[in-house]
């Protein structure tokens, strides 16, 4: 007991010789004015040597940690690709691991080149006011991007139609959703409106319903012109034969009477089912006669 007391009462009068000798040492002010130009000298090259040490070793504790993050991704990676099918919620949840381990990184580094934690977590706080401030936007994104991977509008792959743009989604990020348009742009979209705006799911669903409307001059045979446009219906094989396919007149126009087409397909044919009805309905019409009005204006011109 003793010899703790000793050991106790030295470690103190160490520290507390120590903190004299700091507060005795004269600043490069003092020692410029005083002309004391070897003692600065040493004071530097002191000073630059830790300085440079520390460096050093927070430059190693970076590359090392870079690597170590790299296993890590690569290992979670692979666990995402097992575990979750979305591409759009894995590439979120890599987002938020990466962030996650560089800070975590960073604040290894500044606590073991000698800043205090209480201070890094006050200068943290000061800095994250500010910047949630200066960046509130990009929260809202943030908060968007979750609520569109809890509430899943869509999925990675799907063909979506929001804000003003359709495309595929790839991606969901941080802050933006990432579309792959038909002409293979890329259009970056924000969270945060996208989360609160509507949204068109193309691929949610088995079967879409194509509508063609087809117009023809007066004077044509109804009957006619219904049989025909059922006919080239049923006999393509992408469209499904339950629903069964319409065709009935909508609308007389001031120089044409409307008919419209109605058939059912498999989303994903969707497009060449479109564009093969357009195609034959116009060949079948000129094959049989009826023609396709164009729109007439009759002038009757006053005498004087």
């Amino acid at each position: 007991m003793p010899d703790e007391i000793l050991f106790t009462q030295a470690e103190t009068a160490t520290t507390e010789s120590v903190n004299q000798v700091i507060e005795q040492s004269p600043t490069a002010a003092e020692l410029i004015k005083n002309g004391q130009f070897e003692e600065l000298l040493d004071q530097f090259l002191t000073g630059s040597i830790d300085i440079l040490g520390k460096l050093l070793i927070a430059l190693l504790i970076f590359f090392l940690g870079r690597w170590l993050i790299k296993q890590i991704d690569k290992v979670f990676k692979r666990m995402l690709n097992r575990k979750v099918d979305d591409i759009a919620l894995r590439s979120f949840l890599m987002n938020i691991l990466n962030i996650a381990l560089f800070a975590t990184l960073i604040i290894l580094i500044i606590n073991i080149v000698g800043s205090k934690t209480v201070s890094l977590a006050a200068l943290i706080g000061s800095v994250g006011l500010a910047l949630g401030l200066a960046v509130k936007d990009n929260l809202a994104n943030f908060a968007g991007g979750v609520m569109l991977l809890f509430n899943k509008p869509f999925k990675g792959g799907d063909y979506i139609e929001a804000q003003g743009v359709a495309g595929t989604v790839q991606s969901v990020g941080i802050l933006y959703t990432t579309l792959t348009t038909f002409d293979n742009k890329t259009v970056h979209i924000s969270n945060g409106p996208l989360s609160t705006g509507n949204i068109i799911n193309y691929s949610t669903q088995a079967t879409r319903r194509v509508d063609l409307t087809v117009n023809v001059e007066y004077g044509s045979d109804v009957e006619e012109v219904k049989r025909l446009l059922l006919e080239i219906a049923e006999k393509h094989p992408q469209v499904l034969k339950d629903p069964a396919p319409l065709s009935r007149m909508v609308k007389m126009n001031d120089s044409s009477i409307d008919f419209v087409l109605r058939v059912w397909t498999l989303s994903g044919d969707f497009w060449p089912v479109t564009f093969d009805l357009n195609e034959q309905v116009y060949n079948a019409l000129n094959a049989n006669g009826l023609n396709i009005p164009f729109p007439q204006m009759t002038i009757h011109m006053a005498k004087d």
